[in-house]
């Protein structure tokens, strides 16, 4: 699937900015909604979105301050924000109890929403989820540290340092394609911010620290889908994350890094077909 495909044709006016987003398969589909983490897109969940569209209104969007939604100084790009984004679009969309599920960053949106801000869901699959502290690998601490030096690399450096940072969450390796789609988004002036922005008003813990202790209270079908070669968030936070949460199945995904989207398409596709079909 090239870069063209992929096309976010419908805008919402969200309390953090303009949030790109569409829809695909049957209206009258049992609703899924797909939640992205970072530095990503929704681009990552071409792929299994269009799998889902058979027999699924499947929902994707950018968070705002990624992708194609709106970029612009002084956005809150907290991860409680995201939450609140996602809470108002299910609304907007009308959607009382989705089907959710989130990668990374998202992972961390979709509980807080769910948790905290009264996000309704029929079940919840996790792939690879921002959830067990501590989390942040000792890249993402300095660059949220210094967030306002790395503002003022240069342009070839900081285009340097994105290309490195996202290969690095593909096990197999992004192809070429793949791999421009998710960096475009980062090389301009706002995206550059944007970048930092979400990394900085991020500290490790925050986003966790006060839901942690909550997933026992989780009274809903849980997935939790890991790859076996994550080395952003190793397999011992998804196992962990699987003891905390009453009834959940951690599914372990070979030869997958932390964006299983992209080393194990089919795998992680299969495993949430028969998820959202059967709970299990």
């Amino acid at each position: 699937m090239t870069a063209a495909d992929w096309n976010l044709d419908r805008a919402h006016a969200g309390p953090s900015g303009e949030i790109r987003w569409t829809a695909l398969g049957p209206a009258d589909a049992p609703p899924v909604v797909l939640v992205h983490g970072t530095p990503f897109s929704s681009y990552v969940w071409r792929g299994p979105a269009r799998a889902l569209a058979a027999d699924h209104r499947v929902y994707v969007w950018d968070l705002p301050g990624y992708g194609a939604s709106e970029m612009r100084p002084g956005q809150d790009l907290s991860l409680d924000a995201q939450a609140r984004v996602l809470a108002g679009l299910l609304d907007h969309w009308g959607l009382s109890e989705p089907a959710v599920v989130a990668h990374d960053f998202g992972g961390a949106v979709a509980l807080r929403a769910h948790l905290l801000h009264g996000a309704a869901y029929s079940r919840l699959a996790l792939v690879d989820p921002l959830a067990i502290a501590p989390w942040g690998s000792p890249t993402y601490r300095l660059l949220g540290e210094q967030a306002a030096v790395f503002r003022q690399l240069p342009d070839e450096l900081h285009e340097a340092l994105v290309h490195r940072y996202i290969s690095s969450a593909s096990h197999q390796g992004l192809h070429p394609d793949t791999h421009a789609r998710l960096v475009a988004p980062w090389l301009t002036e706002a995206g550059k911010d944007s970048f930092y922005r979400q990394i900085e008003q991020n500290p490790p813990h925050d986003a966790t620290d006060d839901i942690q202790g909550r997933y026992g209270e989780l009274d809903l079908p849980v997935l939790v889908c890991w790859g076996a070669e994550d080395t952003w968030i190793p397999l011992a936070r998804g196992q962990e994350l699987a003891k905390l949460v009453p009834g959940a199945e951690l599914r372990v995904i070979e030869g997958a890094g932390h964006l299983v989207q992209e080393d194990a398409p089919a795998e992680l596709t299969a495993a949430l077909g028969r998820f959202l079909h059967t709970g299990r």
